[in-house]
């Protein structure tokens, strides 16, 4: 290795997006099959789907999904059952019909404060699982407030607006390189991958981008 930099992976992703859980789970199982896992700096990096939601939203996940998608309810729910199912087969439980949208700008700050206590990934997780499990409103102040002092970090750091530059930050790179959909994930700035992609095809990437480096080198 002759003191080669850790091999770096962003992952652009919002804290409200079921694809974005469905491909953590499955990085998480390719990093464990990825000979180099303990090179791997892993940086979670903010997107937000929908930057001008409200604080909580009115109505339900699938009310939500129909006005979106111009659906019938029926068929919201219907491609809510889907994702459900495909979440628990990763080993997620999904209860959509009881999310409780709203602006994640709040969480996406609440993980780089988490950061500085190198805190940033169980913070990602602990946010999603509050949202698509528990029913919890990250949208909310004192929820995010709630869940950071549950896992050691003071909220007092979400005074004011601190670490909204370092979201906006984030989200300015995801344009510049052209993300526009989550869960992105780019390796060592040279290769992109768009999507919950299998986890077979995730070490592909992992190794690719290792390979690339030794060449590099």
């Amino acid at each position: 290795m002759g003191g080669m930099a850790a091999l770096a992976v962003e992952i652009w992703s919002d804290v409200v997006c079921p694809w974005c859980y469905v491909g953590k789970r499955r990085f998480e199982r390719a990093l464990t099959a990825f000979e180099h896992r303990d090179e791997v700096d892993v940086v979670w990096r903010s997107f937000e789907l929908d930057p001008l939601a409200a604080r909580e939203r009115e109505g339900s996940s699938a009310e939500h999904l129909a006005r979106k998608y111009g659906m019938s309810v029926e068929q919201a729910e219907d491609m809510n059952a889907q994702m459900t199912a495909l979440a628990a087969g990763e080993g997620l439980e999904y209860h959509l019909d009881r999310t409780r949208g709203g602006n994640s700008f709040n969480a996406h700050r609440l993980i780089h404060l988490a950061a500085g206590h190198g805190l940033q990934d169980a913070m990602q997780e602990r946010l999603m699982r509050a949202y698509f499990t528990e029913g919890e409103a990250i949208g909310e102040l004192e929820t995010l407030e709630r869940l950071a002092t549950e896992l050691g970090v003071d909220p007092a750091g979400l005074a004011g607006d601190a670490y909204a530059d370092a979201v906006r930050g984030d989200e300015e790179l995801a344009a510049r390189i052209g993300i526009q959909g989550v869960p992105y994930f780019v390796l060592d700035r040279r290769y992109g991958v768009s999507g919950a992609q299998p986890s077979e095809l995730l070490v592909q990437a992992l190794e690719k981008a290792w390979e690339a480096r030794l060449t590099a080198a």
